[in-house]
């Protein structure tokens, strides 16, 4: 069977967002243009496609990122000629901040993406956090600002806060001719040529000369950007400075290798909801965005030696993979999302997943139009595509051939910053919530249960309340589980701010054969790592913690030193102050000794936790909080008390900015401030305010706060 649709032709990309942008919206038009829906389903009427499941459609809001496959013709083509009709794999992501593990995920491995604006906001919290996510994997992008039909809405002051507080780089490649209710269509600055969206649904996308009143601002727009393409060229800029005037071929072939390079945004513009502008961005993205081919070769290493293997967009390499989504699907069980870098895979035949050394059968392959399934029989090299049934598959493992090994890089997550106690409501639902959780967890890399061995309560931690609502509410609905529980409570850690040194030698004699072991360990708080740094091979480095073995002249054989670890990372779970789970650490193992008969890998996990826990008595221990910055607007005359009441809260107030009729205050709170902020700011705007908020670093708390969070855990 062979591939149906050519690499060069194939679009991987994701819609992202601030919450409310009209992120889904987009989504939906997009489905609607592409001819995969013909209704469009709207947000505030609880019928999207891609807002699939029941609490989405509830809220309003996108809870899980949806995949979706359509097929797209440009619309400068003429009718009947499908010679560069694309294959578009769409991911519509969510919008609101507890829910950002989908975003980091899904840009994994995403080639391009959409980048979605409120016309009225601009640039908001999670537009940054989404921003930044982007940056990390060096995704190329198109920005579009939404919404122009709005009250208050301004292309050219979203189109300044893209600038000035994401990048620089941003170019307009259309501006708007109208706004608000006298919102008509965009001015192409590359043709310069003028485009309504006529007909049902804006589905005619209609081409005019430019308006007699606007064609001097065009040209101005045109030559600022032609600049900023040259700027990207060295041919492109001589020709520039030589005064040469350049075709549409000419400037989209360059722009195009800019924007892959990331060293232009293209930004365009429209509203998803009035039917104008988004055939045009399915066009940027068909010119601007990058196919599988136009993406650098995935690097990961061999399982077993470590080396350096890369894997390229080729149907005849080796079959890689990464999934990078789970779901549990009511009608076919356990969906694995992947994304294949290398080779193809068919229906039936063995996997080996490097991330656990084991094979699986891959039973069914299907493709996802959001919540529906396409079944295919093979999925070839820049393809996205479900398994089903794997059981052994999790986010971020590694799909390959056995006789081909390779480990990708991990997706790296957040730590949850708020947990809950939670118990089961009746016997009978203490079995399945269990299972429950499980799977949701497996589902969600960011949603974590931990049991407390002295109490045997069942902790659900998270990136929010909201996320854990939905979880608990999921528990009900998905598996039937009713579960009681109690109030949210703050992930607190512990760290050292000081250095010390402690042995301890473990030696236990009970008749028979004993028990020895003998360490000396030093501790420090983590350095920073420097970019590009080396790490030697005596260090092992996690994000929380690294381990440095030391020991010379064999004094504990090496069979024992990954107890001496193990021990340690044992003994971190558990912290000096309070018992949070200690992270930031640096152990450095110099000296120790062994016993030829009693020596045990037992032995040196005991005295590892022990030294750990005498050393870190007396490096000066503290507690950190999750400290989150916080975007609240409302109109101007409330923010005499909002400030107030963000200073109660030991909050710092960053900078304040005006957003159209209303007013952003930017701060950093500490959590344990915020639980139930959004019903008090409520009160105190009349209903007018609106609150944001992300997590942003961990801090030390002061000593008062320490000493009731201690007295709190008696």
């Amino acid at each position: 069977m062979n591939r149906d649709y050519p690499l060069d032709k194939v679009r991987n990309f994701g819609v992202i967002a601030h919450i409310d942008a009209g992120k889904t919206t987009t989504s939906e038009r997009i489905l609607y243009y592409t001819g995969m829906i013909h209704k469009i389903g709207e947000v505030h009427e609880g019928e999207t496609t891609t807002d699939w499941m029941e609490q989405e459609r509830e809220r309003g809001i996108t809870i899980t990122a949806a995949a979706i496959t359509c097929f797209w013709n440009p619309t400068y083509m003429p009718k009947g000629d499908n010679s560069r009709k694309m294959r578009f794999n769409v991911i519509d992501t969510p919008g609101h901040i507890d829910f950002t593990v989908e975003v980091k995920r899904s840009l994994r491995v995403l080639d391009g993406a959409v980048v979605v604006f409120d016309g009225v906001a601009g640039v908001e919290p999670q537009s940054e956090t989404n921003w930044r996510y982007a940056d990390e994997g060096n995704v190329p992008r198109v920005c579009f600002i939404n919404k122009l039909d709005r009250m208050g809405a301004s292309f050219e002051k979203s189109f300044a806060s893209i600038r000035e507080r994401l990048n620089k780089n941003a170019v307009r490649i259309q501006i708007p001719v109208g706004a608000e209710e006298n919102f008509k269509g965009v001015i192409d600055l590359v043709k310069m040529k003028f485009y309504t969206f006529e007909g049902e649904m804006g589905i005619d996308v209609v081409e005019h000369e430019i308006p007699a009143d606007m064609k001097a601002e065009a040209d101005k727009y045109r030559a600022e950007m032609i600049e900023k393409i040259a700027e990207t060229d060295d041919t492109m800029m001589t020709e520039y400075l030589e005064g040469k005037e350049f075709d549409v071929a000419t400037i989209k072939s360059t722009l195009r290798k800019a924007t892959l390079a990331c060293k232009i945004f293209p930004v365009l513009t429209g509203t998803a909801l009035k039917n104008k502008g988004v055939q045009l961005v399915l066009d940027a993205v068909v010119d601007y965005l990058p196919s599988p081919l136009d993406i650098p070769a995935v690097k990961g290493h061999h399982p077993d030696t470590g080396a350096e293997i890369m894997r390229h967009a080729d149907d005849s390499e080796p079959f890689t993979a990464l999934a990078f989504k789970l779901q549990n699907d009511p009608f076919v069980g356990a969906l694995t999302f992947f994304r294949v870098y290398s080779g193809s895979v068919e229906a039936g035949s063995y996997i080996y997943n490097a991330s656990t050394g084991k094979k699986e059968r891959l039973s069914r392959i299907v493709r996802l139009q959001a919540d529906k399934r396409e079944e295919v029989q093979k999925v070839f090299a820049g393809e996205i595509a479900a398994a089903v049934g794997l059981k052994d598959a999790l986010t971020s493992h590694t799909l390959c051939d056995e006789n081909n090994p390779i480990l990708l890089e991990v997706i790296k997550f957040m730590e949850p910053v708020i947990s809950l106690r939670i118990e089961p409501a009746t016997k009978a639902d203490q079995e399945k919530m269990g299972q429950a959780l499980r799977k949701l967890a497996n589902e969600d890399p960011t949603f974590r249960i931990t049991s407390n061995p002295e109490t045997g309560e069942t902790l659900i931690g998270g990136m929010g309340e909201l996320h854990l609502e939905i979880m608990v509410d999921r528990m009900k609905r998905e598996f039937g589980v009713n579960a009681n529980v109690g109030k949210p409570q703050v992930a607190y850690r512990e760290t050292i701010m000081g250095e010390a040194e402690a042995e301890h030698k473990y030696i236990k004699q009970s008749g028979g054969k004993g028990q020895y072991g003998h360490v000396k360990i030093n501790l420090k708080p983590l350095p920073a790592l420097v970019e590009g740094e080396k790490i030697p091979k005596n260090v092992k480095r996690y994000d929380d913690f690294e381990f440095i073995n030391s020991i010379k002249g064999g004094v504990i054989p090496n069979e024992f030193i990954p107890a001496v670890e193990k021990g340690v990372r044992e003994a971190m779970d558990r912290g000096i102050v309070a018992g949070y789970k200690m992270v930031n650490i640096s152990c450095e193992l110099t000296f120790g000794s062994y016993h030829d008969v009693d020596s045990s890998e037992i032995a040196y996990k005991i005295a590892a936790s022990m030294a750990f826990q005498e050393g870190c008595k007396r490096a000066k221990p503290v507690i950190l909080e999750p400290i989150m910055k916080v975007e609240v607007v409302a109109p101007e005359k409330y923010m005499g008390d909002i400030t107030g009441s963000i200073m109660s809260k030991r909050g710092m107030i960053e900078g304040t900015n005006p957003k159209g009729q209303v007013l952003s205050i930017i701060a950093k709170v500490p959590l344990a401030e915020m639980f139930g902020y959004t019903t008090a700011l409520r009160s105190m705007t009349s209903g007018q305010g609106s609150a944001q908020m992300e997590f942003d670093h961990y801090e030390v708390v002061p000593p008062q706060v320490e000493k009731a969070i201690v007295e709190a855990r008696k």
